[in-house]
């Protein structure tokens, strides 16, 4: 496979592209995209409590199971707690694992620091309880910062995954060595934002050039894939996972062919030369959180 997996600190492997559900709404159509996602080789469901499609997904698993000859350890299946409708971790687990008709999940976040009362360390306690009871395989952070962070790590029998947004890298730097240091893998996430939504600034010229010199050798290749293996570039040295998503066969199946596509060294450094050229245009004035952790 092109994107190879990655190996959590006990060894469990993790797809590395998942199909991410966020803003994915609900309904038939949720359920459809899931489907065509395992149809092109996606192996890894990236859902939450608050994005209300758990059921589609689940829906979604029982007919890839059913149509594509898998079996349940052949997916992925990340989950998390939102603090949906008040309900707590323990609550939450049960109606989650019963929306997406499964006994466990394989990941099982905090969607955000802000959630558990009175503080991180006592909800990751009762993380810890699911993980003991076999709801979930591995349990991590979503949102998190360095600074709480911190607080998980000095309590924490098991061991966190984090995520990283790509386009504000420089900004993301202190996090992805904190992960290094404490053996935390990225996940990347809204890979594909300068191509949806902060458009006209210096990585246009960038990829547009990329595609062309690559044209001219007879390949061809899309600004999409390109910010794909940029992703992966970077995260290889962490073990990092890539979340995006498309209602299109064609583009999930251009995201696939991603992980085999190599950038030289020269285009990689232009790439991150753009992505400081714009950052004050683009960047949060304040570092954004990261989403994701598993340990």
């Amino acid at each position: 496979m092109p994107w190879n997996g990655v190996k959590s600190h006990d060894g469990r492997p993790i797809p590395s592209i998942a199909f991410g559900t966020w803003k994915l709404g609900n309904g038939v159509g949720v359920v459809n995209q899931v489907v065509q996602g395992a149809e092109v080789g996606i192996r890894h469901l990236d859902t939450a409590q608050a994005y209300r499609n758990e059921v589609e997904v689940g829906q979604a698993v029982q007919r890839i199971l059913r149509e594509n000859g898998l079996k349940r350890d052949d997916l992925f299946i990340t989950t998390k707690w939102s603090a949906l409708k008040g309900l707590g971790i323990s609550e939450s687990i049960e109606q989650s694992l019963e929306n997406l008709g499964v006994s466990y999940v394989d990941l099982y976040l905090i969607h955000h620091p802000r959630l558990p009362v009175p503080d991180a360390a006592s909800a990751w306690k009762e993380m810890e309880k699911v993980y003991r009871k076999g709801y979930a395989r591995s349990i991590g952070v979503s949102n998190f910062g360095v600074e709480e962070l911190n607080q998980v790590v000095d309590s924490a029998g098991i061991r966190p995954v984090i995520l990283l947004h790509p386009y504000v890298y420089e900004q993301q730097l202190p996090i992805l060595q904190y992960a290094r240091d404490h053996d935390i893998i990225i996940e990347a996430y809204s890979v594909l934002m300068p191509l949806t939504r902060y458009t006209d600034g210096p990585l246009d010229a960038v990829l547009a050039n990329i595609c062309e010199n690559h044209q001219r050798e007879g390949a061809e290749i899309t600004k999409d894939q390109i910010l794909l293996a940029w992703t992966k570039h970077k995260l290889d040295d962490f073990g990092g996972v890539v979340v995006t998503t498309s209602s299109q066969r064609e583009r999930l199946e251009g995201y696939m062919r991603a992980g085999q596509l190599c950038l030289s060294k020269e285009e990689i450094a232009s790439i991150d030369q753009a992505g400081l050229a714009g950052k004050e245009q683009f960047a949060p004035k304040k570092q954004r959180r990261l989403k994701r952790g598993v340990w």
